[in-house]
């Protein structure tokens, strides 16, 4: 089944997305663009490139690296293989031209996913979460930039993000994850109802279902079997295993025990 999303509204959320990243690090101090962040080997300055890189690559640019990423041992499959090598392209390159590079390559992406037609927005084609429309593979690199910008926020202490249709699209894709989440990981009984109640910026509620497979629906008969009620923001952080996701409140009712796994099970980014 693929998955079909709205062309101009993704578009305008990641515009509204590339530009909150272009304003949060472009005031930054020398000392906080080299900072830690909260990804294993990365700075702050890391999280830019890999901005950059993963929008040049869609662009049709390829890194210039030469690094043996054997070696490293937070990568851990052909993705961050590539995440790596576009770091290493831009730790020889000023602060100046990275973010030159980043704003030149989003305005042309942006320019380019605007000249796109339906049929090629909705075409099937590779994407991180397997084959799906190009759409959805937007979507989760409105997701991926959303993050992101938690990263750099959670690493500086910058507050949170602001604009809500990123993240109403980064939600989006998260929720279609969870199926995933409950009926693989969690390993939730056939027959099970769960509800999560995203607060936050983008507040919003979905069910979890497992009947043949998982699916998320629209509602249930009846009191799901457990409910899961947290911030947006710190589901982001849960899914992508981050170091502050066990500071996560997570409001558990119904059955505890479901709930306690779901929430062990939430990070599935690698």
């Amino acid at each position: 089944m693929t998955t079909i999303v709205p062309q101009e509204p993704l578009i305008s959320a990641l515009e509204t997305q590339w530009k909150a990243i272009d304003d949060l690090v472009s005031p930054l101090s020398d000392a906080q663009w080299t900072a830690a962040s909260p990804l294993p080997g990365w700075q702050i300055r890391d999280i830019v490139a890999h901005i950059a890189g993963t929008e040049s690559m869609l662009a049709g640019r390829q890194p210039e690296s030469s690094i043996d990423t054997s070696q490293i041992a937070h990568v851990k499959n052909p993705i961050g293989e590539l995440n790596e090598r576009w770091i290493d392209h831009y730790r020889s390159r000023s602060r100046d031209e990275l973010m030159t590079d980043l704003r030149t390559v989003t305005a042309e992406r942006s320019k380019a996913l605007r000249g796109m037609t339906e049929g090629q927005w909705d075409a099937e084609t590779a994407t991180p979460a397997g084959p799906d429309t190009y759409g959805r593979f937007m979507r989760v690199r409105d997701f991926d930039c959303w993050v992101h910008e938690i990263d750099i926020r959670d690493a500086l202490g910058l507050g949170v993000p602001e604009n809500v249709e990123p993240a109403h699209w980064a939600l989006r894709e998260i929720e279609s994850s969870m199926p995933y989440v409950v009926g693989k990981k969690a390993r939730a009984e056939v027959g099970s109802t769960v509800c999560f109640d995203i607060t936050g910026l983008y507040p919003f509620t979905f069910f979890v279902v497992t009947e043949d497979r998982a699916a998320v629906v629209p509602a249930v008969d009846g009191e799901p079997d457990v409910t899961l009620r947290l911030d947006g923001l710190d589901l982001a952080r849960s899914v992508g295993g981050r170091p502050s996701a066990g500071d996560a409140e997570v409001e558990v009712t119904g059955d505890t025990e479901l709930g306690a796994a779901i929430i062990r099970s939430l990070h599935y980014l690698i």
